[in-house]
């Protein structure tokens, strides 16, 4: 394997555990049995938990991030809480994960400060692009924010967030999909 398929596939793994296990439920002897290399290869692409933990939020947040930017700036507000709700039911996946971050969060007191600041500074992109779209959907008429796009934001953020942990719980996709109804007009 070359060193940028075995970094890759390191980095892969441990967003999978994060996602299933949390912060302290693996360690680089399960990352290195699920990979096929020795734990001291590990350490020399990620030193510590932490680097590999850093660079696993910095990886999934961009990605995340990324897709949430590129759905159609142009589309009704309602629309772009239809596609940022699909976003979600990917993360679930089969069923048995939930958002990288907000797995992280429920570990929040054992995280590393740099990986806390990461898993903080990803809620509070997703709440500022949800502020925004609920903003506009409020002067469309199509969404109901209270008259109050970010605090708003943050309730519903919190709401997806907690609906993974619900689907994940009850094995079904119907809890997402009630989240956003929860702020249609």
């Amino acid at each position: 394997m070359d060193k940028n398929t075995v970094r890759d596939a390191l980095l892969d793994h441990a967003q999978t555990l994060l996602m299933t296990r949390g912060y302290n439920g693996f360690s680089f002897r399960d990352l290195s049995e699920l990979v096929g290399v020795k734990t001291s290869s590990i350490h020399y692409y990620f030193p510590t938990k932490e680097d590999l933990a850093l660079e696993a939020v910095n990886a999934y947040s961009a990605d995340v991030m990324s897709t949430i930017y590129a759905i159609d700036s142009s589309a009704p507000a309602d629309k772009k809480l239809d596609r940022y709700t699909k976003l979600f039911g990917r993360i679930i996946g089969d069923g048995n994960q939930i958002c990288l971050c907000g797995m992280l969060a429920s570990d929040i007191e054992s995280l590393p400060e740099k990986v806390r600041h990461a898993v903080q500074s990803f809620y509070k992109a997703n709440e500022t692009w949800l502020a925004k779209v609920l903003a506009e959907g409020e002067a469309q008429d199509t969404l109901d924010a209270g008259g109050k796009p970010e605090a708003a934001a943050r309730t519903l953020y919190a709401a997806f967030q907690g609906s993974l942990l619900a689907c994940r719980l009850f094995q079904t996709r119907s809890r997402l999909e009630e989240v956003a109804d929860a702020f249609r007009r």
